[in-house]
């Protein structure tokens, strides 16, 4: 609808996770090296948290297409699974045959152990990668820690990416999963974009989707980091507001006041209580606050009249 007002090729502030539009924050590029660095060694378990929102699932997208060709990849988006059904997903995100009539733990984990040998004897190398692994129940962290246990004398055949928001943490503090905190070989907690971060992040996005020129005002950008305090997914869905908005009043920059409007349309109630009652209040007392300062100056100008 406003592609072409804007001279855009495509939406940039869409909430999928498309790896194009990546931005490599400083922080986005130590988590990646991170995530490189535990891939490559030969420990069981890499680690990556982050607020909801933080770019977690863009940032392992990207991390995909950095692998090597011969590098086999399952993704579990839906770990909230027995163990059983977990295993079976495995398999068929790695396509292993199996009898799904009468599959127990014990033939799907021969079934895996099968698969995983035969890759590494062709010389490939296997990961998995479960997405919000905070919903991971303890047994079943457990019967992953047990398929790492399948290994040659130099390296584990299968390396497992964690990703999760923060109560995933504490999940892996627990006693009982002691011996797979032991595994992870690599840890990141993903942080919220910095104010500069943020204006370089919108910025990014209009540039990858072909805008030559700038949208925002350097306020508006201010403002856009305040009232999403840096979490990439409210910055797009506020970006996205904010363009429709401009749209339709035919406008072709985006200040203060419209992301303030639409940050009250387009984000949830919890997003805009981080903004603090005086934060807020700024917003509202510079419209009285420009009225009252020409209305000084009429008065003064009266008086030397």
């Amino acid at each position: 609808m406003y592609l072409s007002y804007f001279g855009l090729s495509e939406k940039p502030f869409s909430i999928a996770p498309n790896p194009q539009y990546l931005f490599l924050s400083g922080r986005h590029k130590e988590a990646l090296a991170h995530l490189t660095y535990g891939l490559g060694e030969a420990g069981g378990f890499v680690l990556l948290t982050g607020e909801v929102g933080t770019g977690k699932t863009t940032l392992t997208r990207s991390l995909q297409e950095q692998l090597p060709e011969n590098t086999q990849v399952a993704l579990i988006h839906n770990p909230a699974l027995s163990q059983l059904e977990l295993l079976a997903s495995i398999c068929d995100e790695f396509h292993i045959v199996y009898d799904e009539q009468n599959a127990t733990l014990k033939t799907l984990t021969d079934a895996i152990k099968k698969h995983l040998e035969e890759n590494h004897q062709a010389g490939g190398h296997t990961i998995l990668i479960i997405d919000e692994a905070q919903l991971l129940a303890p047994d079943v962290l457990e019967q992953l820690r047990l398929l790492t246990n399948i290994e040659t004398n130099h390296k584990k055949l299968l390396q497992i990416v964690l990703v999760g928001q923060p109560e995933l943490q504490a999940l892996l503090k627990r006693n009982e999963l002691r011996q797979l905190a032991q595994r992870i070989t690599a840890r990141y907690h993903l942080l919220p974009l910095t104010e500069g971060q943020t204006i370089a992040y919108v910025k990014h996005r209009l540039y990858v989707a072909g805008c030559d020129r700038g949208l925002f005002s350097n306020d508006a950008l201010k403002t856009i980091h305040l009232v999403t305090a840096g979490i990439p997914r409210l910055v797009n869905l506020l970006c996205e507001r904010c363009l429709m908005g401009a749209f339709s009043k035919q406008l072709t920059m985006i200040d203060s006041d419209i992301v303030m409007r639409s940050a009250q349309e387009a984000l949830p109630p919890s997003a805009l209580s981080s903004v603090s009652i005086e934060q807020q209040s700024s917003f509202n007392w510079l419209y009285p606050l420009a009225f009252l300062t020409v209305l000084s100056l009429g008065i003064g100008l009266s008086f030397i009249l």
